[in-house]
């Protein structure tokens, strides 16, 4: 066993080693030592090694998220090791793979994120010039952006995007603009970020033939960082990104310029202390929902410049705040669709998840009833859009846009209610998650559980129909389990499906 724990330690030698035995994640030797101080669970010893004490700690398999978020929060990288071979036909210890590594910046987990911030995976690519690279990435949406800008503004880019995570390649001479920033690095190797394997990567992910649809065909330095970016990923996930929407090229020029002591000083997101509140954001979200408290937090660090969105978020933003209450009402009941979808992409969903996703997709139309309130005529104050804003950006209600795109798919929901029970179990493995009706031998089986007796004598009462046989019996025995008994006078005209297990003075047992 140890044999086993070493050679995937040795694949993971930067990273704590969660090793699944039994019911706990078991740690030992240093990542031992560090797990214990980090989470302050005891430190115990098993065996030896060089003639030592080999040190070890564990914290249980139902309970190993709360401390992996502690861990995480800490700025440390996880390697999850889960039993894969079958317990019955191993020879030996059961082999064990690492399954996901969780780092700072790939968390999707809901018991790992804040719900109400995001966490991004900034990739930063410094090229031979005064320029660089930058890809980040929301795993826990999908949402992926590009930019290239001069190297003396990253730590404003790092202000802006407040990433999880940094990724550099080795010796890289964004390092030294790093500053006092604190936040987990993690060094690539410089072939990992490649202007080349990012188209290639790219195409490759959305299915196209080059990037000219979105804008990034010639951004070598942002298209090496995305590289590293998307490797770095999957490598971490061990599966494909289904998730990821197409790259977003974020311009110089498309928000407000801000240096990171200009950011500091108006205290947007954070006092100049580090604390949440009072700041600008904790004044204005009143967002019913996680997903608007993080779009807001978004916007309040992007200030925008063109005029004519603009004038369509203030056009929004009027008719929001005349509008009648149901609106706000029918959002509580909105789960956060953005992540459920990211987690059912990463086959890292549970079954409140998807409860959670049906009953959003089935109160859709109560939402799009109380934004069409919003849509009726005077709803809206045209007198807040700006002068140059084009015919085009006003000729359509934004409201009535929004309403178009609340359309719920009807082939993903049906399966949804059919399959998913009313009010499922945290677990997939206990039990209780398949809708009643969905499988007729799960049914069956079901019944079989809850209500034995009651299947036991309609059996009874079937075979004594079909034998003629009006004695039979079904009973029970530690020796046999269930069994048909049946006289002995019987017991030659007993139907071709019977076994004989034993016989009694009188009866049979079959």
């Amino acid at each position: 066993m140890m044999r086993q724990y070493l050679a995937l330690k040795a694949e993971h030698p930067d990273r704590l080693l969660f090793y699944r035995m039994g019911d706990f994640y078991e740690l030992f030797f240093d990542d031992a030592q560090r797990a214990a101080r980090l989470l302050d669970i005891t430190l115990t010893q098993r065996g030896q090694s060089a003639g030592a004490p080999i040190p070890m700690a564990g914290v249980p398999y139902h309970a190993a998220e709360q401390y992996l978020a502690r861990l995480v929060r800490a700025g440390h990288a996880v390697a999850i090791a889960e039993q894969i071979g079958d317990v019955a036909t191993s020879k030996g210890p059961v082999e064990r793979a690492v399954v996901r590594i969780v780092t700072p910046g790939t968390l999707s987990d809901a018991g790992l994120l804040d719900e109400r911030r995001d966490a991004p995976l900034l990739a930063v690519f410094a090229g031979a010039g005064e320029r660089i690279g930058a890809a980040w990435l929301t795993l826990a949406s999908g949402e992926l952006r590009l930019a290239e800008l001069p190297l003396a503004q990253l730590p404003a880019l790092l202000a802006r995007v407040a990433p999880a995570e940094l990724l550099l390649t080795e010796g890289s001479a964004a390092q030294a603009m790093l500053g006092s920033a604190k936040l987990p690095v993690t060094h690539l190797a410089p072939w990992q970020m490649d202007s080349d394997a990012g188209r290639r990567s790219l195409c490759q992910q959305f299915g196209v033939h080059d990037l000219r649809a979105f804008g990034c065909e010639a951004l070598d330095l942002a298209l090496a960082a995305c590289a590293g970016l998307l490797d770095y990923c999957r490598h971490t996930q061990r599966q494909a990104l289904g998730h990821l929407c197409p790259p977003l090229v974020e311009a110089e020029d498309q928000a407000i310029h801000m240096d990171a002591a200009t950011r500091r000083n108006l205290e947007l997101t954070e006092t100049l202390a580090g604390e949440r509140e009072p700041t600008l954001l904790s004044v204005l979200d009143t967002c019913r929902t996680a997903a608007g408290s993080r779009w807001l937090r978004h916007a309040l660090h992007h200030p925008l410049r063109a005029g004519a969105k603009l004038a369509q978020r203030h056009a929004l933003v009027a008719a929001l705040r005349a509008g009648p209450a149901p609106l706000r009402e029918a959002l509580a009941g909105v789960c956060d669709i953005e992540r459920i979808a990211a987690r059912v992409a990463l086959r890292s969903a549970r079954p409140r998840d998807l409860s959670a996703l049906r009953d959003t997709l089935l109160g859709l139309p109560e939402v799009t009833a109380a934004l069409a309130r919003l849509d009726a005529p005077g709803a809206t104050s045209p007198g807040l859009l700006e002068a140059d804003a084009t015919p085009d950006d006003t000729s359509d209600s934004p409201v009535r846009a929004v309403i178009g795109q609340l359309v719920a798919p009807p082939l993903a929901l049906a399966e949804l209610v059919r399959l998913v029970a009313e009010q499922p179990a945290v677990s997939l493995k206990d039990g209780g998650v398949i809708a009643s009706g969905a499988d007729a031998e799960l049914d069956e089986l079901r019944t079989l559980d809850s209500d034995c007796g009651s299947f036991l004598l309609a059996l009874e009462a079937r075979e004594r129909e079909r034998t003629g046989i009006a004695t039979l019996k079904v009973e029970y025995n530690r020796v046999h389990g269930f069994y048909i008994e049946v006289g002995r006078t019987h017991a030659d005209h007993l139907p071709a499906d019977y076994r004989r297990r034993q016989t009694l003075k009188n009866v049979s047992a079959t």
